[in-house]
């Protein structure tokens, strides 16, 4: 796992950079650049928006007693999106918007939930308890 995260900070960086530059030799390098701006300052603002939702749905099913499991798993997308979203790269920023906006976030809700029921099933989570 850790090995992944590695060769996932290094060579993502890497490849967006190679896009960009593929993308500036052929746009030029204001419209790359204002294609970075325009991405970054959209994706903070969904990213707040999203988050404030998330935020209040959060308040909302407290108050009411419930478990705010999705809305946890929601909240935790948005801020790797947001932060995909700031990112110079086009990868970052086509994983960010879907990390974002509600409608592509379902189905990382749910690959998340189901990763963590298998390694519940097989006993690769432990709970402390400790006083």
């Amino acid at each position: 796992m850790l090995f992944r995260l590695i060769l996932l900070f290094t060579l993502l960086p890497l490849i967006d950079f190679a896009i960009l530059l593929k993308i500036g030799s052929h746009i030029g390098f204001k419209y790359t650049l204002a294609i970075v701006i325009g991405t970054g300052f959209t994706g903070a603002y969904l990213a707040k928006r999203e988050g404030r939702h998330i935020i209040s749905r959060i308040r909302s099913d407290i108050g009411q007693g419930r478990m705010p499991a999705d809305e946890l798993l929601g909240g935790l997308c948005v801020v790797v999106g947001g932060a995909f979203l700031l990112a110079p790269g086009i990868i970052t920023d086509v994983l960010g918007f879907f990390l974002v906006l509600p409608i592509t976030r379902i189905p990382f809700i749910n690959a998340i939930k189901n990763k963590f029921r298998k390694m519940l099933t097989e006993g690769n989570i432990w709970f402390y308890f400790g006083r």
